[in-house]
């Protein structure tokens, strides 16, 4: 009786002893899973603002131009414009001498005159034998030769009236007149200078047409589908701050860029009162054609991968998955998403490079979303 007594005790007091210690390994096995499940912080996608639109750096052209050279060779005797002078289509800019060109000219005149005297000689050849051939006097291959070289006297004599013309052309280029109306941007030649006729010469004058303006800006590749001709901007230049103008795409290249990735546009902007300043520099706000706004995320959402920008989206039993996505604008603290995730997703801030995909995590809050800042 008094062992059994004495075992009980015993039993008793390794029970107390062990429970407590059961306990306690229970709670650091629990403790250790939880520090082993990470605790994270999350957010989700928000709506971008749309209404900002793209700003683009617009380079600001006349709505014509053309350099301006001489198609004559000569001296230049006199210029009657200088820069920033309004001409009309057709007004006399300068004046050149050309003294080979108009020897060349009277020496084209006196061989016409030639011609003209070798034809009538050659047609009244011509008749005479014609009839000398009715009478039998002369052979038919003669009468022939004859009648041969009337026909290249008249095929000289045409010859010679086109070198005529095509002289008289280049002669009158001496006066060299505006091809259109427009304002003189350049002049580049003085009174005694030698002007070579071409393209390869120097050039006299360079005029633009300002009433109208081309604007050129050059879309990211991203929006290149949300630009179309019909479209309308604001335009802004620094030498005038606080000024939008109206500008509207006329034409887009229709082709991205290998070089820059970007699509090419055109822009049309009315300039009547020469507000604006052609070859200057200024911004172009453009509203895509995207109905709906592209998402944003905070920036420290973005995981540096070798598979490249990716985010860690909490799956709804609390697992990860790394997922890939395309960037837009940056924004600073927040950057544009244009694809791979939804507004219903689930991205972790700042996430660790130890996340993988399939890992358990653990949220340490509400969602923290950009639409409530």
């Amino acid at each position: 009786m008094g062992g059994t007594l004495l075992a009980s005790v015993i039993g008793g007091g390794l029970l107390l002893g062990f429970i407590p210690r059961w306990q306690q390994s229970r709670a650091a096995v629990a403790d250790m899973n939880e520090l082993a499940t990470p605790t994270v912080s999350i957010t989700s996608p928000a709506p971008g603002k749309s209404e900002a639109g793209l700003v683009l750096a617009a380079e600001i052209r006349p709505w014509q131009e053309a350099a301006i050279y001489a198609r004559a060779n000569g001296y230049l005797k006199s210029w009657v414009v200088d820069i920033g002078a309004h001409v009309q289509a057709g007004q006399l800019l300068a004046e050149i001498e050309t003294p080979d060109l108009d020897q060349q000219l009277v020496q084209a005149q006196a061989q016409l005159n030639l011609a003209r005297a070798n034809l009538h000689l050659a047609e009244t050849t011509d008749a005479r034998w014609q009839q000398l051939l009715k009478s039998g006097t002369v052979a038919q291959q003669e009468a022939a030769d004859k009648a041969a070289a009337r026909e290249a006297a008249v095929a000289s004599l045409d010859a010679e009236r086109a070198n005529v013309r095509r002289l008289q052309e280049l002669v009158g280029f001496r006066r060299v007149v505006a091809p259109f109306a427009g304002t003189i941007s350049q002049r580049a030649v003085d009174v005694g200078d030698l002007v070579v006729a071409g393209s390869g010469g120097h050039e006299l004058f360079h005029i633009a047409q300002a009433d109208k303006l081309r604007v050129y800006v050059r879309v990211p590749e991203p929006y290149a589908l949300g630009i179309a001709a019909g479209q309308t901007g604001t335009l802004t230049t620094r030498a005038n701050p606080g000024q939008t103008f109206t500008a509207k795409v006329t034409t887009t290249s229709e082709a991205i860029s290998t070089l820059s990735r970007t699509l090419l546009a055109q822009l049309e902007v009315d300039n009547s009162q020469h507000q604006i300043l052609p070859y200057s520099f200024g911004e172009v706000s453009l509203k895509d054609n995207k109905t709906d706004p592209s998402l944003t995320l905070p920036s420290n959402t973005l995981l540096f991968r070798a598979q490249g920008l990716q985010v860690a989206v909490v799956r709804p039993d609390q697992s990860v998955e790394l997922r890939s996505v395309q960037v837009g604008r940056d924004f600073g603290q927040s950057i544009e998403i244009l694809g791979g995730v939804t507004a219903a997703d689930r991205v972790v801030l700042n996430p660790s490079d130890s996340l993988v995909n399939g890992i358990k995590v653990r949220l340490a809050g509400p969602v923290d979303s950009l639409a409530a800042e």
